[in-house]
């Protein structure tokens, strides 16, 4: 049975490649911020393209932050996308110092490479028990970023059970895609990654 995917609707940059590329495989999306609807899908995709403040400002405008605190707590599944994974952090230094969601310790920093942004098709390091990764773990992805967390979460929460990161290098190795129970995010964009991008997709649906 097709998943039901709420892409919100936050005005966080051009959402309407994610919903197609959630339609090409072959899941039942809409694009909202209505709270029931919200609360109610299988899955919520959290995209973000721009600054770190800029996405956090227009989240908080549709009250994003309490929805996706609230969907976590309960264990339903979100997936952040690019500044979709930044603001699961604790803060971004992206023109000055700005609060994220604190989902997992850590900050956005510069990269520290010769040219930024960081524009195109890299590889990534994923570790063998991801899920995201199963069948793509060697493939290319397309990243879009001068701004990334470069320490380790998994290593900051600790515990039985950390996070699952995934790395990729420009500069200094940073995080490309964490997996933490219900929460999912990759730096990369998944819906302008081709093939290896539509089966990371169909891989997420199949976690929920």
């Amino acid at each position: 049975m097709a998943k039901n995917i709420v892409v919100l609707a936050a005005e966080t940059g051009n959402v309407r490649s994610v919903v197609r590329a959630l339609e090409h495989v072959g899941a039942n999306v809409e694009l909202t911020a209505e709270p029931t609807k919200v609360m109610a899908a299988d899955g919520l995709v959290v995209p973000g393209v721009g600054a770190f403040a800029a996405v956090m400002d227009k989240l908080r405008a549709v009250n994003a932050d309490q929805l996706i605190e609230r969907r976590l707590a309960g264990g339903q599944a979100v997936l952040g996308i690019c500044v979709g994974l930044q603001v699961m952090f604790e803060r971004g230094t992206e023109r000055g110092i700005h609060e994220g969601l604190g989902q997992w310790p850590g900050s956005v920093d510069l990269l520290p490479a010769p040219i930024v942004p960081h524009m195109g098709w890299s590889t990534v390091d994923a570790p063998a028990e991801s899920r995201l990764f199963t069948g793509v773990e060697s493939e290319r992805f397309y990243f879009v970023h001068s701004y990334a967390v470069q320490t380790d979460p998994a290593a900051a929460i600790g515990g039985d059970n950390p996070p699952v990161v995934t790395w990729s290098e420009h500069g200094a190795r940073f995080v490309a895609a964490v997996e933490n129970g219900p929460l999912c995010a990759t730096q990369f964009h998944p819906e302008k990654s081709g093939d290896a991008g539509a089966q990371l997709l169909r891989n997420w649906l199949a976690t929920l």
